[in-house]
């Protein structure tokens, strides 16, 4: 018998803010966290601007060993599970720590640490490259290190789809609970690819806006968009099977109904033509759901403002919901935050719960230029209150990975 599943816990650390609540909070306020990168010197760079996690500093966090043993996108995705699971109120207690899963992922790994003891090896000697090196940069360490800090003992491991990733690891969380794996799983995704090669990478494929006007950098859907902006953090979700929950008297967020996903094997970074992968992926989640496509009220899209994205992924709503999407409310969050890569999913199904929590569609941000190849009620510049009931998240990837969440209101 298939299980119901339900949210419990969210935690996240964003260019918005350091909580969950924080997060929300810039949402609503319509607040965009983009600015001049400060993480590095940008002298001799062609991007000037990205969406870094403002006053942080690990040690208010950490013990000073255990920053040094862990990268970046490592220390954000243990804090933000740290606040999902404070928030879900899951001890050792009231749960078997043995059913106990964890799935944070990352599109990249600590690339940081990497470029810190690449130039220790070639500027020094070998011999400076550190111990902790391997077990710092490998994309799985995150999850290995929230499920340590955290002790949990169930399944645990990373799914790695580039920006899809977190979007991935909520769906396949999801699976493992429906049908009786886990009893609950830490699920999203981190990432800290704000350096000089993660910028200088993305630059030179022309993927990232080279604007110096903040508000006009990360702009989904707008005939001037020019590419996407870098960000960074975690969004983490606890979800957990109904029962279960109940039984130790959770306050219960939204129920997780429906998960999609599909390959384009088209092309290693441009989305299949027309958005046929992508349609796929929400075809394959409403069908899951046992819905209707004009069931959706709500598409918190991928709409990363580069224009391959945007075009294709309309085309793929289009594609998937046919009429119904003449009327379905769509966003991008990504003008808030900038693209947090294999983290994105994470905090925009964060931004899903609290719209059917609270009854308020986010925004996109800073549109001025309508395109007519972007059709679709996109919630241009402010956020809607408005009751809904079921909220879809769409993620895709470099690879041609397609994912799609889709969340009830919980009743």
């Amino acid at each position: 018998m298939e299980r119901r599943v339900v949210i419990t816990g969210l935690g996240a650390i964003t260019p918005l803010g350091n909580t969950a609540e924080e997060f929300w909070k810039g949402i609503k306020e319509g607040k965009c966290g983009i600015d001049e990168i400060t993480l590095f010197d940008t002298n001799n760079q062609k991007v000037k601007l990205a969406a870094e996690v403002k006053g942080y500093n690990p040690e208010d966090y950490f013990e000073k060993k255990r920053v040094n043993r862990m990268d970046r996108y490592s220390q954000f995705a243990v804090i933000a599970s740290r606040e999902a699971i404070k928030d879900s109120g899951i001890t050792a207690e009231n749960t078997n720590m043995e059913k106990l899963g964890v799935i944070v992922s990352s599109g990249i790994g600590g690339l940081e640490t990497i470029e810190e003891q690449v130039e220790n090896c070639y500027q020094k000697s070998p011999d400076k490259v550190s111990p902790m090196y391997i077990p710092m940069v490998i994309a799985n360490m995150a999850t290995g290190n929230v499920a340590l800090d955290i002790g949990a003992k169930g399944e645990s491991f990373a799914i790695v789809t580039a920006c899809a990733s977190a979007t991935h690891s909520i769906g396949e969380a999801y699976r493992m609970i429906k049908h009786g794996y886990q009893e609950a799983v830490i699920a999203g995704g981190t990432e800290a690819s704000i350096t000089p090669t993660g910028i200088s990478g993305f630059a030179n494929i022309k993927a990232l806006s080279t604007t110096l006007d903040k508000n006009r950098a990360s702009i989904p859907f707008d005939k001037e968009r020019s590419g996407f902006v870098m960000g960074e953090g975690a969004g983490i979700l606890v979800l957990e099977e109904l029962e279960h929950a109940k039984k130790r008297n959770a306050k219960i967020y939204a129920e997780v109904v429906g998960y999609g996903a599909s390959s384009d094997a088209y092309h290693i970074t441009s989305p299949a033509p027309e958005g046929e992968g992508g349609a796929r992926a929400i075809v394959n989640a409403i069908e899951d759901a046992k819905i209707k496509p004009e069931d959706i009220d709500y598409i918190n899209a991928h709409g990363t403002s580069t224009h391959l994205n945007d075009s294709c992924e309309t085309m793929a709503i289009k594609r998937a919901l046919g009429d119904a999407s003449k009327k379905v409310m769509v966003s991008s969050t990504k003008g808030h935050t900038g693209h947090l890569l294999g983290a994105a999913g994470g905090v925009e199904a964060i931004a899903c719960v609290k719209a059917l929590e609270e009854g308020f569609v986010p925004a996109t941000i800073n549109y001025k230029v309508p395109d007519e190849e972007c059709y679709l009620d996109i919630v241009p510049n402010e956020g809607r209150k408005v009751e809904i009931k079921y909220a879809a998240s769409n993620s895709l990837g470099f690879g041609g990975h397609n994912s799609t969440i889709i969340l009830k209101k919980y009743e």
